[in-house]
């Protein structure tokens, strides 16, 4: 009976031992695991705060590039603009050449505006400052800068606006986003298209519709339409370049206004945005 008990105590011993052992192997192996991923943590946090770097670094420097140039393509969009006015002494192919000249300047001018505001929306939002607005001079405004880019590659822009709409917004906020809509429209028409910005009293809201005839776009590009940086099946017809940038602009700008924008559009058949912008409560 004793030699039995003997045996089972020694047992229970060997037990006991090889447990503290193979915990003790566990815990040098939860050790080593833990200065592994500590190390991993502190390589990974590196990574991080050279990624956040320069991230900051292309940030800025997309910022003064555009910037910087944003003031000297402005000044030759002038220049060529008045020379546009000033050409009869021209030839024919002066005048195409001038006319080339304006569009490319005009598009640059675009992207750029659109990367200025890519850069301002990520870093500081949208900040609205709100006034008193003639929503019908402000379009009207629009229409007649682009119409003579329309001119130039052939295209009829047409304005069929409410004698007067008064809304309380943001000037620039509501100019950059008819800019980006007037500048998709022409930038997907080929001469002989059409283009025709509408202004209807809808009771309790405006709304704006840019129609064109150009290709039109299909259910999968329309699902795609206001997600950043996405290049979308139709082509520009005048070898314009496009920053996939313009309607993520337009929709974030109105979201913060509490506006809509809407797009009905066939393959073939042409496009139309409608923006929908509430009316101010009058007391």
């Amino acid at each position: 009976m004793v030699s039995a008990l003997i045996f089972l105590l020694l047992i229970f011993t060997l037990c006991c031992v090889w447990a503290v052992v193979a915990l003790s192997r566990k815990n040098k192996i939860i050790a080593q695991q833990k200065s592994e991923i500590e190390q991993q943590l502190a390589v990974v946090k590196i990574k991080n705060e050279e990624l956040a770097n320069l991230f900051q670094e292309k940030q800025q420097m997309v910022g003064i590039v555009s910037h910087d140039l944003k003031g000297p393509f402005n000044r030759i969009f002038a220049l060529v603009h008045l020379l546009s006015l000033s050409s009869e002494n021209l030839t024919t192919d002066q005048q195409e050449y001038l006319g080339k000249i304006h569009q490319i300047i005009a598009d640059g001018l675009g992207m750029m505006r659109n990367l200025l505001d890519n850069q301002r929306i990520e870093e500081k939002g949208i900040d609205l400052v709100a006034e008193k607005i003639n929503l019908t001079h402000l379009l009207n405004g629009l229409v007649k800068n682009y119409q003579v880019l329309a001119e130039k590659k052939g295209v009829a822009l047409k304005a069929e606006l409410a004698e007067e709409a008064l809304i309380i917004s943001d000037k620039l906020c509501l100019t950059r986003i008819f800019e980006n809509l007037f500048s998709n429209a022409l930038k997907f028409s080929v001469a002989g298209n059409r283009i025709v910005v509408n202004l209807k009293d809808k009771n309790e809201e405006y709304e704006i519709s840019i129609q064109d005839n150009g290709p039109g776009l299909s259910k999968e590009d329309q699902s795609k339409l206001y997600q950043k940086m996405q290049r979308l099946t139709p082509r520009p017809t005048g070898g314009e370049s496009s920053t996939g940038l313009g309607l993520w602009i337009v929709k974030t700008i109105l979201d913060k206004m509490d506006g809509e924008i809407l797009c009905e559009s066939e393959l073939g058949k042409g496009t139309v945005f409608k923006v929908r912008l509430k009316k101010p409560i009058l007391s």
